[in-house]
């Protein structure tokens, strides 16, 4: 309903937002030529935003790489964390849609459901045969641990003359 929709095609709420979806759009629907176009469209924008809003903070330790996913209202066996190509850390998931009866009447649809990927390109001193993954209150924490940082050996030459 908004006059400046959201660049995945959702809906947004926002008090503070002259053009969020509460505010009343006379063109909505105009350009839009069927209505099955426009619901699978927006079915297709759900998927982008679902695939893209798993957020992800990756910090480096001394020790390791951590990786911390919010992930709320998924269960450890809906995520998965992969090692591929010996340096890709891949975690994805699906988040299945909630069961809707015919005689509901939605007012608003908001939280994401459908798959999800990120993947991360690990440096070097990765060790990535000892990943470790835990997951808490809907927060998937990841641990690379990294490799000891290897010392230059230095050797002096003598200068003969």
């Amino acid at each position: 309903m908004s006059l400046i929709p959201s660049i995945f095609g959702g809906r947004r709420s926002n008090v503070f937002d002259p053009f969020s979806s509460d505010v009343w759009d006379p063109l909505e629907g105009f350009f839009t030529p069927s209505s099955a176009l426009a619901n699978a469209s927006a079915s297709t924008a759900r998927d982008v935003a679902a695939f893209t809003n798993a957020r992800v903070d990756w910090k480096e330790t001394p020790e390791a790489h951590v990786f911390k996913a919010d992930l709320p209202g998924m269960k450890k066996e809906e995520v998965k964390v992969e090692v591929e190509d010996k340096n890709v850390l891949q975690i994805s998931g699906e988040r299945s849609k909630e069961n809707e009866e015919k005689n509901d009447k939605w007012h608003r649809v908001e939280r994401a459901s459908g798959k999800f990927m990120r993947r991360f390109k690990l440096p070097e001193n990765a060790k990535m045969e000892e990943v470790k993954a835990t997951m808490e209150n809907g927060v998937l924490t990841v641990m690379v641990p990294k490799s000891p940082e290897k010392k230059r050996e230095i050797k002096s030459i003598d200068i003969s003359g």
